[in-house]
C-alpha cells in the first residue's frame, strides 16, 4: 500500500476546507470525499472499508467533536493512517507535538513544547502559546488564542476570537 491518496470523510464547508489544506502541502497523489448528501464525493461515508485498498490515508472532516473523534476511531480499525495536516502557512514550532488526525490551518501558530492531542483543528489564525495541551478532538476556532501554559479539555470547542485562560498547567509554566 504504497500510495499516497487521501480519502476526506465529509465534503461540508470544513471538508473542502481540509481538501484545499491538503492540496496546498503538495504531497498527496489524489484527494476524494466520500460524504452522505455531496454530489462532489465518490461515495458515501458509511462505505469506506471499501476504500482502504484505494486510499492509504483518510481524514475524518467534520466540526462536529464527537463524531470526529468517532470516525477517527473506525477510520483506525479499519486500517487506514491518519494525516496531520499543516497548512504551509502556519507556524509550528520543531519542539510541538501533533496527533495523528489533527489539521493546523493557514496562519495559525503553535509555539514552543505545546501538545495537541489526535483529532484536532486548529482554525485560521488561531494562536497556541507555548507549554499549552490541547486535548484530544478538541476545536480552537478562527483567531482564537490559547495562552501559555494552558490546557484545553478534550472534545472542547474554542469559539472564535476567544482568549483562552483556562486550567494552568503550573508544572510547565514554572519548571
Amino acid at each position: 500500500m504504497g500510495n499516497k491518496n487521501l480519502l476526506i470523510l465529509g465534503a461540508g464547508g470544513h471538508g473542502r476546507v481540509v481538501k484545499e489544506t491538503a492540496e496546498a502541502m503538495g504531497c498527496f497523489d489524489k484527494i476524494d470525499f466520500l460524504d452522505d448528501n455531496s454530489e462532489i464525493a465518490i461515495g458515501l461515508c458509511k462505505e469506506f472499508k471499501k476504500y482502504i485498498n484505494d486510499y492509504k490515508y483518510a481524514f475524518p472532516a467534520f466540526g462536529n467533536n464527537e463524531l470526529r473523534m468517532k470516525w477517527l476511531q473506525d477510520l483506525t480499525n479499519a486500517g487506514f493512517e491518519l494525516p496531520v495536516l499543516i497548512h504551509p502557512t502556519a507556524y509550528v514550532s520543531p519542539s510541538a507535538m501533533i496527533g495523528e488526525g489533527s489539521i493546523v490551518l493557514a496562519k495559525t501558530v503553535i509555539n514552543t513544547s505545546t501538545v495537541m492531542e489526535k483529532g484536532c483543528i486548529l482554525s485560521i489564525g488561531a494562536l497556541v502559546d507555548h507549554d499549552s495541551h490541547v486535548g484530544e478532538c478538541s476545536h480552537i476556532n478562527t483567531g482564537a488564542i490559547v495562552k501559555a501554559g494552558d490546557t484545553v479539555d478534550r472534545l472542547a470547542k474554542i469559539n472564535a476570537g476567544v482568549v483562552y485562560s483556562g486550567k494552568k498547567t503550573l508544572e510547565k509554566i514554572f519548571f
